[in-house]
């Protein structure tokens, strides 16, 4: 089984798909890898050899910025955020969606608002009818 940034790569899968075990790295960038280490996407990532193995470890581990390092750098920038009160800041605070999506209806769970069956775990209203 291949080792590429610390993280084992399946031995059954094609390199193109094997390589987005790693955090970071998606479909789009594992075939511009595969272009600059001269692999065949579809080959098997058991199949590789040495030499390849070791193309790709140099590629990945040096150019790009992967795993712990990329999860750290998201995390710092969280945490500006949080630190200045911006807007998506305060959604992080919250545990509110951060991208625009509506919490009326969705996001049921993160607000607390948890309805197992209809009309219950409505906030009451303040006024009776």
């Amino acid at each position: 089984m291949p080792r590429i940034a610390g993280v084992n790569i399946p031995e059954n899968k094609r390199i193109e798909i094997a390589l987005t075990y790693i955090y970071g790295i998606g479909r789009s960038l594992s075939q511009k890898i595969l272009k600059q280490a001269n692999i065949d996407f579809n080959s098997r990532s058991g199949k590789l050899n040495a030499e390849e193995i070791n193309r790709l470890r140099d590629i990945v581990e040096k150019r790009y910025k992967i795993e712990g390092d990329l999860q750290r750098e998201i995390m710092l920038n969280i945490k500006l955020m949080k630190d200045i009160k911006c807007y998506r800041g305060i959604r992080h605070i919250k545990n509110l969606p951060v991208r625009g999506q509506h919490t009326r209806t969705n996001t049921r769970t993160v607000r607390g608002n948890i309805r197992k069956t209809m009309g219950s775990g409505r906030k009451l209203s303040a006024e009776k009818t």
